[in-house]
């Protein structure tokens, strides 16, 4: 079984998210499938994080998972001045538990265990929901960005 933080390399305790494993990925893949797959049509075309290569992002150590079994997830990445959420994913039998918000909180306690003061991340501009959601957490839009056929609404977070 994988460990759940409880303080150790710097990611915060008490959220009941865990490290994701290699034996992980299959449900990293089916809950970002599940997730986003709603989408697809009303976007007309794939988003960016079903085709992301789940078994690198884990074996890089950015995926942090939630639930047993694997319920929700986040994908981060650490930059230099800020910590980057790539991808925040709910399986849809699962939406209001309060996973997402959890996911948030456990985002917001690892950027600042990491030292960083700020997260950033970005969302399709035909995700209404979650442009609802983020500024409910702090988040405030920053820019809209078109990206080939991506038109993206950007947002920070800045931690105090």
């Amino acid at each position: 079984m994988a460990e759940t933080f409880g303080g150790s390399g710097g990611t915060p305790e008490g959220f009941g998210v865990r490290v994701a494993v290699a034996a992980d990925v299959p449900l990293v893949k089916a809950v970002i499938d599940a997730a986003f797959q709603p989408y697809v049509e009303r976007i007309g075309l794939v988003p960016v994080p079903m085709e992301a290569d789940h078994a690198a992002n884990v074996a890089a150590g950015r995926v942090f998972v939630t639930g047993e079994p694997v319920v929700g997830l986040v994908v981060v990445e650490q930059r230099p001045d800020h910590l980057y959420l790539d991808i925040i994913a709910v399986r849809p039998d699962a939406h209001g538990q309060g996973i997402g918000g959890r996911l948030l909180r456990f985002v917001d306690a690892h950027a600042r265990a990491l030292g960083l003061e700020e997260i950033r991340l970005y969302t399709n501009s035909m995700m209404w929901e979650n442009q609802k959601i983020y500024p409910r957490y702090g988040y405030e839009a920053t820019e809209r960005r078109v990206n080939g056929p991506y038109d993206r609404i950007h947002y920070r977070k800045r931690l105090h």
